[in-house]
């Protein structure tokens, strides 16, 4: 057994995705969840809103890798579904890390989700980098303080690392899933300009980039976890729509977009970034989808 990982957000896309990959490399996977019964992994309670967690979750954990966080596009961002977004990221960090503190356990490391948003939705073509400035959006307010309580580990000794992720392309699910539903309804277009850069990464390049954080004992810090380069969010919508054998409807209007999610939400979709992959490539990471049309070729099959 190469060691023990505790999860949580374990039942997601990337979690789901991330159990599978690490059973298959010989570790052994626990989920923390709100209720239990996720068929053969093993599963502690934790309730984030009450502060009460099984101590025997971080007990058992050698790696803790922190993927909760309430969906930012499931509901309009009332004041009470903002507060939601971060308390489930933030909160669930905080109880973690105090459970920590308090049995005074030897994780090995502390692997926190993080995402690009924390640059700000919309940097237009400049590079950006780990140490480029954070944003001013909401968006950035969530993601500066999900790693802000995330480096309460690294304040207890842990090695701690913070993944900020692009736009996670995979099978059944997330953001892939409702691009094939709108262009299989004959509705796909691109979206304002349609020039906006999206950073995209694979699922499985991201589930190996948690698997490096967890073994690369010289990781840690914040990372981008982002593709070798960003495509237009017209050529993303161009490419689905050719390997379904659909066709494109003119480009959405930004002030459309607006009406149907709202300004600020709107503003994720309508902005882009240039995200720079260097420095996990400089740690030794290899990503094995690099071109858009291949890796959308094998997800859609």
């Amino acid at each position: 057994m190469k060691g023990k990982v505790l999860i949580t957000g374990g039942t997601g896309i990337i979690g789901s995705r991330l159990t599978e990959i690490l059973k298959e490399k010989g570790y052994d996977v626990a989920h923390l969840s709100r209720s239990t019964g996720n068929g053969d992994i093993k599963t502690f309670v934790w309730d984030i809103k009450t502060g009460a967690i099984d101590d025997n979750a971080v007990k058992f954990a050698d790696y803790i890798v922190h993927l909760a966080g309430a969906n930012v596009f499931e509901h309009k961002w009332t004041n009470e579904v903002k507060q939601e977004i971060i308390d489930s990221r933030v909160k669930s960090a905080d109880l973690l890390i105090n459970t920590l503190k308090k049995l005074d356990h030897p994780l090995k490391a502390f692997i926190s989700a993080s995402a690009i948003g924390y640059y700000g939705a919309d940097t237009g073509d400049q590079r950006i980098v780990e140490t480029s400035p954070k944003g001013k959006d909401f968006i950035a307010k969530v993601t500066e303080e999900w790693e802000a309580a995330a480096d309460n580990a690294a304040r207890l000794g842990i090695r701690t690392v913070k993944l900020r992720t692009g736009i996670v392309f995979s099978k059944g699910g997330g953001a892939l899933e409702q691009l094939v539903k709108t262009v299989n309804k004959s509705m796909g277009a691109a979206v304002g300009s349609g020039k906006q850069l999206i950073s995209w990464i694979h699922i499985d390049d991201l589930c190996h980039m948690y698997i490096k954080a967890i073994e690369d004992e010289s990781m840690s810090g914040v990372y981008n976890a982002a593709g070798v380069h960003p495509d237009t969010n017209h050529e993303v919508m161009k490419e689905v729509a050719g390997i379904l054998g659909k066709h494109l409807l003119p480009n959405v209007p930004s002030f459309v977009l607006k009406m149907m999610l709202g300004s600020e939400r709107a503003e994720m979709v309508l902005g882009g970034n240039n995200i720079s992959e260097e420095k996990i490539l400089n740690a030794g990471f290899q990503f094995k989808y690099k071109e858009l049309k291949p890796t959308l070729q094998e997800l859609l099959s």
